[in-house]
């Protein structure tokens, strides 16, 4: 029997999300458990798996269409159902098919071709393109309003008529209803540009001025001096000066993971006082202990997974900095559950391992990898990104020394790992080349004090130092 599929709600606090993609389409059977479509939320992909078998009788909004939680997305039937009048069925299920869906800007979802912005509209037909007007004076005629008065143009056409310093009131859009494209605006500025600039008519030089030394030195006569009224334009010609064309450029529209990101990292530095740590570390054991582990296995183990594993051991050791900051309250937790930033093509997401205390360091391995493999294809679930009080962030593959990290809300602290490289260091006396890894952690100081950071960094430091007590 047909029945509505509805948008689910696929993250905390979420009112809106956006339907990314049909993987089943209109007509198509399909099993239980098979992705019928994905939900994309601020950083995550989420499929719609199907209860049982069906066929899908009908879609309701178009992929990358910004629905409501609850909102109906599809007509689904039971296996081999076929149904002669749709819009009948519609009404007796008391849905109606979207007909003016919201394309956020933040998707990357088809675009005008001119300023990248999302197309919400159908199109309209296309219109011939026109030469601009050119009037005198490098003036650009007035255009009149259509649509009682609004001017409707592209958000790219607008900052690039707003930088050349002209009004988009004064541009002919060349778009579907008149629309100001970005082709529009520069063939106004080369428009401008072109304007031969006011004649300035040939004066008559000035008569010679006779000018002498004072009296005291009138012996010997000064020279007579020429001294002209300032050259005329006809009579020394100066090299025009026309405004260079604007540098070519690309915009690439924000997409909502990174507007989320950017709002998230911006929030943090705003509300969240940081204070920062910095130590240098002897990871030569640490580099030995790798090898060792690695010598014949099959799950490789890197240096960010025992650097992970380490911060799970600091935080059994200084239970005081597994905490978060509240409104209410500071929360501790009872599990290490550690962030591991990950970089993908989309942006930086920070999967969660849960009670990384409680995994073998190979077990670990496999779960950072995991993730982290999933977050490249954009494959992560919600609560993978939900939840721990730390992140790790690592740029050491990058030949970074030291860096320092902006906290990820509603974290209480990131440590920013760098690079292990070979310096002198100094051991019972002798100078010796020794394995050298450099730290900074991050903290907000709303939940934890100094002292507390500085005792679970000295904790951190002693474990990756002596690694076999990670390993305990």
């Amino acid at each position: 029997m047909a029945h509505v599929l509805r948008m689910p709600g696929v993250a905390a606090n979420d009112t809106e999300a956006v339907l990314a993609e049909w993987i089943v389409q209109v007509g198509a059977d399909f099993a239980g458990s098979d992705v019928l479509a994905t939900v994309e939320t601020d950083k995550a992909a989420v499929d719609i798996e199907a209860d049982d078998a069906g066929v899908v009788l009908r879609t309701l909004v178009p992929p990358g269409a910004q629905v409501e939680i609850g909102a109906p997305i599809a007509v689904l039937g039971a296996p081999g159902e076929q149904v002669d009048d749709l819009d009948a069925l519609l009404a007796e299920l008391g849905v109606a098919e979207t007909t003016d869906p919201v394309v956020p800007e933040r998707r990357d979802v088809p675009t005008d071709p001119e300023s990248g912005a999302p197309l919400a509209e159908p199109s309209a037909p296309a219109v011939e393109e026109r030469a601009p007007t050119v009037v005198e004076e490098g003036a650009l005629a007035p255009v009149s309003k259509p649509n009682n008065g609004r001017i409707f143009a592209s958000p790219l056409a607008r900052k690039i008529a707003k930088d050349a310093g002209i009004p988009v009131e004064e541009i002919h859009g060349s778009g579907p209803r008149g629309r100001i494209l970005r082709r529009d605006v520069d063939a106004a500025v080369a428009a401008r540009a072109e304007t031969p600039a006011p004649s300035v008519e040939a004066e008559t030089p000035a008569p010679l001025v006779e000018q002498r030394a004072p009296a005291s030195v009138a012996e010997t006569p000064t020279p007579l001096v020429e001294q002209r009224a300032p050259a005329s334009v006809a009579e020394t010609p100066a090299p025009s000066k026309q405004p260079s064309p604007a540098a070519a450029y690309t915009d690439t529209p924000h997409s909502r993971m990174r507007r989320a990101v950017a709002n998230r990292l911006q929030e943090s530095k705003r509300e969240a006082p940081h204070f920062y740590l910095r130590a240098s570390l002897r990871v030569d054991k640490l580099i030995a202990l790798r090898a060792e582990l690695n010598d014949g296995a099959t799950t490789r183990v890197s240096l960010n997974d025992l650097v992970v594993k380490a911060v799970a051991a600091a935080h059994e050791r200084v239970p005081e900095m597994n905490v978060v900051w509240t409104a209410e309250a500071t929360r501790a937790f009872s599990t290490s559950d550690i962030a591991v930033a990950v970089a993908t093509d989309r942006g930086l997401l920070t999967p969660v391992v849960r009670d990384v205390g409680s995994l073998s360091v190979t077990a670990l391995a496999a779960r950072v990898a995991d993730l982290a493999a999933r977050a490249r294809e954009g494959k992560l679930k919600q609560d993978e990104l939900e939840g721990g009080s730390i992140s790790v962030t690592n740029l050491g593959m990058y030949g970074v020394e030291e860096f320092a990290a902006i906290i990820n809300p509603p974290h209480a602290a990131i440590l920013a790992v760098g690079a292990a490289r070979e310096e002198a260091v100094v051991e019972d006396g002798q100078l010796v080349v020794g394995q050298v890894m450099r730290v900074t952690l991050s903290v907000d100081h709303r939940p934890v004090d100094g002292v507390v950071a500085a005792k679970w960094l000295a904790a951190f430091s002693d474990l990756v130092e002596h690694p076999l007590r990670i390993l305990a």
